[in-house]
């Protein structure tokens, strides 16, 4: 597929008859072996991705690092890659569209954005110039507004939902495409969120959260596994190497390579 077919089938996963569950990579091989798992498209975790490359989380990764990373994905998989871009790097609207140019650039069909703790309005500039630029370039860009609300506690209680609500119906009439709303896990929540968002809606994954098909069933779109594998992938790696310093256990890292194929073979 080209790029804008691959940005349409992407839409389209949000509109089907199945629930989007949509795994975070954060380089290539970790894209590959989501893709090659069964993955319908690859994300990249925007907290991942920084800590990969030695930098936190929060607008402090160089952008040439994150459009790099876009294109190595893009480069090994055939699914529709989304890249989460944090705040987009800055406020200034026209580098930002600049941004989202290069990040299209890339290879990616789709973008987080998130507002953190930014004035809802100017959140709402930048979805709008973020879709201004995308459709310069042809490509049907699925834009991900994310809203902190809950994850910045910005607001609590049924004043929280008003503002999420309110946010997403902002962002909705700015251009986005769907709504990311990390932090709730409870059903009752999730699901008038669902009902109150004219967009498609994102939850992501945290502890005590509810299946896929009970979110699907609540009006939820799409889940996210945001950094649980890198989490997951790493604490595997810390207890397998603290093992192997203890006494060069040479069995200390076999269970964690299990099932893994061949990374050099499938990179040929």
């Amino acid at each position: 597929m080209d790029q804008k077919t691959k940005a349409e089938a992407f839409g389209a996963l949000h509109t089907g008859a199945e629930i989007l569950i949509l795994p975070n990579a954060w380089d290539a091989a970790s894209a590959a072996v989501m893709a090659d798992a069964g993955a319908k498209a690859v994300a990249t975790s925007s907290a991942a991705v920084a800590w990969s490359h030695g930098y936190p989380d929060g607008d402090a990764l160089p952008l040439p690092l994150l459009l790099a990373t876009i294109s190595a994905v893009a480069r090994v998989v055939s699914v529709p890659v989304t890249a989460d871009i944090e705040g987009g790097y800055t406020d200034d609207l026209g580098q930002l569209g600049e941004t989202i140019k290069a990040v299209i650039g890339a290879g990616a069909v789709g973008i987080n954005l998130e507002d953190g703790r930014r004035d809802p309005d100017l959140h709402a500039r930048k979805v709008e110039a973020a879709r201004k630029a995308a459709d310069a370039t042809g490509v049907p860009l699925f834009i991900n507004a994310r809203t902190d609300v809950y994850l910045q506690g910005l607001a609590e209680g049924h004043a929280a939902y008003e503002e999420v609500v309110q946010r997403a119906e902002r962002y909705r009439a700015a251009g986005a495409s769907g709504i990311f709303v990390p932090g709730p896990s409870d059903d009752d929540l999730i699901g008038r969120l669902a009902e109150g968002i004219k967009l498609p809606l994102n939850i992501m994954l945290l502890p005590g959260l509810a299946s896929a098909a009970r979110l699907q069933a609540l009006g939820v779109r799409r889940v996210s596994s945001a950094t649980a594998p890198f989490r997951a992938a790493y604490a595997t790696v810390a207890k397998a190497t603290a093992a192997f310093l203890h006494d060069g256990d040479p069995g200390a890292f076999a269970a964690g390579a299990e099932g893994l194929g061949n990374l050099n073979k499938r990179f040929q």
